[in-house]
C-alpha cells in the first residue's frame, strides 16, 4: 500500500511510547483543549441561535413579515383591491388590514399607555398567533359595534381586571365640545387576555375590532392604516418588499420585519460574533499546547532528525513529519470536539434538565425569564465554520516547530551522541 515517507514517520511518532512522559501529557492537553474550545462553540452559538430564533416567532407572532401602508395620506382607500394585488404572489400566505394609535388606559386609579391595534377578527390569523396566545376570551368576541378590547397578561395584571372588567381608554385624538377641546375617551369591556411572552407586547398592546378602533381615531370609513402581510418563508421579506414596493401604485410603500426590528437584530448578530471570538481564544490557547508538544518532540528527536537527514531526507520532508504529527492531534481533537459539541446541541433540552434535577437549580425560572428553557438551533453552517477555524488555527501551529526541525544540522546535532 502506498504511504509517503512523512505520513508514515509522522503516524508513527504519534502512536509511539515516548520516553518523556510530560509530552504525552502536553499532546494529551492539547488535544483535549481543542476538544473543549470546538465543543463549547457549537454548544453556545446553538444555545444563541435557539433563543434568536425563540424570540423572532414570538415577536412575528404579533407582527407582520411585511407591511403595506400609504406616506401620502395618514389611512388607504381601496384597501380591498390592495389585497387582490398583493395575494398574486405565491409567497403571501395571509393578509390582514389594520388600524394603528397610541392611547391610555385608566382603570381605578391605574394609568397605563398603551400601543392600539385595531384588527379584523376574521383576517388576523391570517397573519399572526394572536388567536393561539389568547388565555381568556376568544378572538371572535371583537364584534364591530360592541368596543370590547383583548389586552396583555401584564397589563391585565398591572391594572387589576380580568375578562368582562370595564376599562377607560383615551385617544390622543382630540373632541370639540362647549367647554373646550378634550381627548377622546370610551369606556372599552375586556372580552379577551393573550400571552405572547414578550414584554413589549403583553404589557402595552390592546386590540380591538378595526371598525371600533376607526370611529376612535377618526378614521373616514371604509378606510385603514396598512396591510400586514404574513409569507411562507420570513427570509424573503426584504426581497418581495422591493418588489412590492416597484409595483404598487404611487403613494404607497413597503417595509419588512427585518427594517422594523433592525436594530435587536444586529444587537443579536454582534452578540454571537463577539461570542464566537472570545470562544475560538479557548481553541487558539489549545493549540498554543500543540506549538509546545511539537518544540519539545523536535528537541527529544534531534538524533533522529540528523539520521534521517543524512540518509537523504530533504528539510521540507522534515518538516512535513512534525506538521503532519501536529496536525493529527489538531484533527482529532477537532473531531471529538464536533462530536461532542453535535451531542450536546441536540440534547440541550434533555441535558439542562438533568443537571437543574441533579443539583436542585432553576437556570431560568420562568418568574423571571420570558424563555424558561433553554433552546438549541443546530446550524450546519456555523459547525462547519467552526471546524474549519480549528483545523487551520491547528495546521498554522505546526508550522514554527516543524521549521525548528527542518533547520538541523545533522553534524551538530549528532556531535554528542
Amino acid at each position: 500500500m502506498f504511504k509517503p515517507l512523512p505520513l508514515f514517520i509522522g503516524l508513527r511518532y504519534t502512536r509511539a511510547k515516548r520516553r518523556n512522559h510530560f509530552i504525552s501529557f502536553i499532546s494529551f492537553s492539547s488535544m483535549l483543549g481543542i476538544a473543549l474550545g470546538v465543543t463549547a462553540l457549537i454548544t453556545v452559538l446553538s444555545v444563541m441561535n435557539g433563543f434568536e430564533k425563540e424570540l423572532r416567532v414570538r415577536m412575528l407572532g404579533m407582527s407582520a413579515h411585511v407591511v403595506v401602508n400609504s406616506y401620502a395620506t395618514e389611512s388607504m382607500e381601496n384597501w380591498q383591491d390592495l389585497i387582490e394585488t398583493v395575494k398574486k404572489y405565491p409567497e403571501v400566505i395571509g393578509v390582514a388590514p389594520y388600524i394603528q394609535a397610541q392611547g391610555m388606559i385608566t382603570h381605578g386609579r391605574n394609568v397605563y399607555g398603551t400601543m392600539l391595534q385595531g384588527i379584523d377578527p376574521h383576517f388576523e390569523p391570517q397573519v399572526s398567533h394572536v388567536k393561539e396566545k389568547i388565555i381568556v376570551g376568544s378572538l371572535e368576541n371583537l364584534r364591530s359595534g360592541e368596543f370590547g378590547v383583548i389586552i396583555g397578561s401584564e397589563l391585565s395584571q398591572a391594572l387589576g381586571v380580568r375578562i368582562g372588567d370595564k376599562i377607560t381608554l383615551v385617544v390622543p385624538q382630540a373632541t370639540v365640545t362647549p367647554v373646550g377641546i378634550l381627548p377622546r375617551i370610551k369606556r372599552m369591556t375586556v372580552q379577551g387576555i393573550f400571552t405572547i411572552g414578550m414584554h413589549e407586547y403583553d404589557s402595552a398592546y390592546v386590540l380591538l375590532n378595526i371598525d371600533d378602533a376607526a370611529k376612535l381615531v377618526h378614521v373616514p370609513d371604509g378606510q385603514v392604516h396598512g396591510l400586514n402581510l404574513k409569507l411562507n418563508d420570513m427570509f424573503n421579506a426584504p426581497q418581495l418588499a422591493r418588489q412590492l414596493q416597484n409595483e404598487l401604485p404611487p403613494g404607497y410603500r413597503t417595509f419588512d420585519w427585518t427594517y422594523r426590528h433592525a436594530n435587536f437584530f444586529k444587537a443579536v448578530k454582534m452578540e454571537k460574533s463577539v461570542m464566537f471570538i472570545i470562544l475560538t481564544l479557548i481553541v487558539a490557547v489549545a493549540a498554543f499546547n500543540i506549538v509546545s508538544t511539537l518544540v519539545m518532540v523536535v528537541t527529544d528527536k534531534q538524533a533522529d532528525i540528523a539520521i534521517l537527514r543524512t540518509l537523504g531526507a530533504t528539510p521540507i520532508m522534515v518538516m512535513s513529519i512534525f506538521m503532519i504529527q501536529g496536525t493529527f492531534i489538531g484533527v482529532l481533537g477537532t473531531l471529538l470536539g464536533v462530536m461532542g459539541g453535535l451531542s450536546l446541541a441536540l440534547n440541550i433540552q434533555t441535558v439542562v434538565p438533568a443537571l437543574e434535577y441533579l443539583f436542585n437549580v432553576q437556570f431560568l425560572s420562568p418568574d423571571v425569564y420570558y424563555i424558561s428553557e433553554v433552546p438549541s438551533d443546530l446550524r450546519w453552517l456555523d459547525v462547519y465554520k467552526i471546524t474549519g477555524m480549528s483545523l487551520l488555527i491547528s495546521f498554522l501551529a505546526t508550522i514554527y516547530p516543524a521549521w525548528r526541525a527542518s533547520s538541523t544540522q545533522p553534524a551538530e546535532a549528532l556531535r554528542y551522541e
